[in-house]
Order: structure tokens, then sequence, then C-alpha cells
């Protein structure tokens, strides 16, 4: 009853800062690109990165003709940014993307999408990220969070309460949401340049399987994670998979036929 009491003063104490902590600060763009400049560089410098050029080539020819296809509309509000794609020599299965286009992959990721066309659904998913404004919105709501958890805190004396409670209510709810539409974006992007949008299906099987032995039984709720269910995420991509087939086929029609590989050296955007 107590914990009930505390969430509810939290909860309370969150909205009434709310207006003030919006008055009080917005996160600017400049803001959130500079910070995450230096993020980027931080790991570049601190975290290993594959030495092996053809890995660094092949995740580079694969993000190459992804981004020559993105829409019209897409480049022309994107096109400034500096894109890369960096492999870091770390086990986990997971990548990620910033506001300005960086996105890193792991050594671990690759184990489970091990073709071309896996590696594609990854790399459009991070993609359709940073050019749905993702990246962009998280970081602000990542900021405005954490001014709300202080100031909820001061109120209720447990800021550790309030920002338990804006993580549950507030945050993952909008980032599974933000992973749902980057998963079906991102097939759209993959199969516009020719990568088979049925290995995104075996992909998420295969990053089931792979979470599922690391984490054993100790799986959270849906609600407490900030990626949709596995069973949610192929059920959305299989919604999505005619189209998205009707549309790789066009491609391949025209000619679009990407070779990507990390057993030779694979030239960027071939």
């Amino acid at each position: 009853m107590t914990h009930i009491k505390g969430m509810f003063l939290a909860a309370t104490a969150a909205l009434l800062v709310t207006a003030v902590a919006d008055a009080q600060y917005v996160a600017t763009e400049k803001e959130v690109r500079r910070q995450d400049r230096v993020e980027w560089l931080y790991k570049k410098r601190h975290v290993p990165i594959v030495q092996d050029e053809r890995v660094q080539k092949y995740a580079q020819c694969i993000f190459n003709r992804i981004l020559a296809e993105l829409p019209a509309e897409v480049k022309e509000e994107y096109g400034d940014l500096d894109w890369e794609v960096i492999v870091f020599d770390e086990d986990a299965i997971n990548a990620s993307a910033d506001s300005n286009g960086k996105i890193e992959l792991f050594t671990g990721l690759l184990e489970v999408a091990d073709t071309q066309d896996a590696l594609a659904a990854v790399i459009g998913h991070e993609l359709a990220h940073v050019t749905e404004g993702h990246t962009m919105e998280r970081a602000r709501k990542m900021a405005r969070q954490e001014i709300w958890s202080t100031l909820g805190g001061a109120a209720t004396g447990s800021s550790a309460a309030v920002r338990e409670y804006l993580t549950i209510g507030f945050a993952l709810p909008f980032v599974r949401e933000q992973e749902t539409e980057s998963d079906v974006v991102g097939l759209d992007y993959m199969v516009k340049a020719g990568f088979d949008p049925r290995a995104a299906v075996y992909l998420w099987k295969g990053m089931a399987a792979a979470n599922a032995a690391r984490e054993g039984k100790n799986r959270q709720a849906e609600f407490l994670r900030t990626h949709p269910t596995d069973s949610k995420r192929l059920n959305d991509i299989a919604s999505s998979l005619g189209p998205a087939l009707a549309t790789y086929n066009a491609a391949r029609e025209a000619g679009k036929r990407p070779n990507c590989s990390i057993a030779g050296p694979a030239q960027p955007g071939r």
C-alpha cells in the first residue's frame, strides 16, 4: 500500500511539474545533434572497432545501397547528414542510430544477421529511426524526463520513484511505437534497394531465439520492454510482407540486385 501511495504521489508530482519543465527546458535540435556528435566521437575512440576491413566494407555496401534508394522527400530533408556506419567489436546483439545519421552495429548482431538481406533489415530499421525523427524525439523526451524526475523528486522526496513512474508510464510505450514504425518503414527501404524482405522474418526469429538463450526465463512483460514482444514484431512484419514482396520483385526486375559479401573486398555501393 505504501508503494502504491508513493507511486501516486510521484505521478501527481510529475504531472504538476510538466508545464514548468517544458517552459524551462526544451532540447533544441542543435543541442541534441551536438550531444550525439560528442557521444559518437567518444565511441570511436574508446569502443573497439572491427579491424577487418572486409567487415566494414560489407556493412557499408549494404548501407549505401539502401541509402541510395531513400524517397526523394527523405533525401531532401536528411541529405545534409554526414551518414556513417561502423561495426564495433562487441558481443551485444544490437544496433543503434543517432540524430546525425551515425549507425553502430555490433559483431554479436552479425552472428544473427548472417546474410546481406538480414543485415539490410537491421540497417533499414536503424535508418528509419533517423528519417522518421525518432532519434531526435527520443533525445528530447529523455531530456524532459530527466528534468521532470528532478523536479518531481524535489516535491516528493523520491526522484527514483518519479523516474520509475515516468519510464513505465511515458517513455517505454513511446519507444515501442517507434520500433514498430521503424520495422515497417525499414522494410520498405530495404526492398526498394533489392534486398529480400523475407529475411526480416528470419532475422527477428533468430533474434528471439538468441535473446531467449541469453535471458533464459527472465523475460519481461511487454509493458516493461522498450521493444515490442517477439510475437507482435513478427506479426507486424508478416502483415507488411505482401506489399514488400511486390516492391522487392519490381526492384529486382529493374536491375537492383545487391551483391554485398563479407568474404571478399566488397565495394561500397555495389
